[in-house]
């Protein structure tokens, strides 16, 4: 495959493979960006550019009156990150690596006091100085109680914990929220990969059909076209409101693409026209019924 590289998969480190980036709209699980990578390509390093055509974006479509806040795992804690979000007024929650040189596991280890978050996981927060890059950071750090030992075991020895078993992590962030909110905000971040496992195995985002890098590109570009038409779809045709929360995922109740090809798309019928009038004939199915009336309702309005 044309630009495809060794990279970073860890089933299959000797393979050439591509690695794209994307971008989440976690509110309505719109993809807003997808660029096709070399897989050779690590996250921290080749995101900046990624990341100035997404801000440009979304300035372009919505304004500058948008206060967008950004979520991203420990790949993005860079200094070059955090000062384009600093600069561009953007809020951002990013993951911090356990680095020896940033000293979480100091403030850990001195710490007596945790303050409860959620079930089974404490948490609390310093201003950490990063002298490498000669700025203070509001960072978050969090312990998670496990029920069993894990693989490789190095938290367990490095922390040594007194009762039971814990799994730590760190987030920085310049939003005003809690450690609570905080925690919660950074849980939704799991929804953007609930999206690309859909993109995965519901429209195929995982397939190299040639091998040409832009004609594969292409490829992903489309596939990300579908699924933001599938959401569209489902939102303009009456998809349910769901009530807000503080990880703030979608607003919406929307349906996998495998169920919608079963209850919408996958259906024997025939459309016919008797005295001129076009008429969609199911077999009789209740639930069927009010699904279509609902989504001819949802259509009309939309036209």
């Amino acid at each position: 495959m044309e630009s495809s590289f060794r990279g970073y998969n860890p089933h299959h480190r000797k393979v050439p493979s591509y690695y794209p980036i994307s971008a989440n709209l976690a509110e309505t699980g719109h993809i807003l960006r997808v660029k096709n990578r070399s897989g050779n390509i690590l996250d921290g390093k080749a995101s900046l550019t990624c990341l100035r055509a997404l801000v440009a974006q979304i300035r372009r479509t919505l304004g500058g009156g948008y206060r967008c806040n950004y979520r991203m795992d420990g790949a993005f804690f860079r200094e070059e990150v955090l000062s384009l979000l600093e600069a561009k007024g953007a809020g951002y929650a990013i993951k911090v690596p356990f680095w020896q040189w940033v000293e979480l596991t100091l403030f850990i280890r001195e710490n007596r006091r945790w303050k409860k978050v959620a079930h089974e996981v404490d948490g609390f927060e310093r201003m950490v100085r990063l002298d490498r890059w000669g700025r203070r950071q509001r960072v978050a750090i969090y312990r998670k109680r496990v029920h069993h030992r894990s693989a490789k075991n190095y938290q367990l020895d490095l922390f040594d914990p007194a009762n039971g078993y814990w799994e730590y992590s760190a987030v920085t962030t310049n939003l005003s929220w809690d450690i609570r909110r905080l925690w919660h905000f950074m849980c939704g971040r799991g929804m953007h990969e609930k999206v690309i496992g859909q993109l995965k195995s519901g429209l195929a985002f995982d397939t190299v059909p040639t091998n040409h890098y832009g004609a594969n590109s292409a490829w992903q570009q489309l596939v990300a076209l579908a699924h933001n038409l599938l959401v569209n779809f489902q939102i303009e045709t009456g998809a349910c409101r769901k009530t807000r929360s503080f990880k703030r995922t979608t607003l919406f109740e929307l349906k996998n693409v495998q169920t919608l090809r079963f209850e919408v798309f996958n259906r024997a019928g025939r459309l016919v026209r008797p005295n001129g009038r076009t008429i969609l004939r199911l077999g009789k199915n209740d639930f069927a019924r009010s699904t279509f009336l609902r989504l001819a309702q949802g259509l009309e309005k939309v036209a």
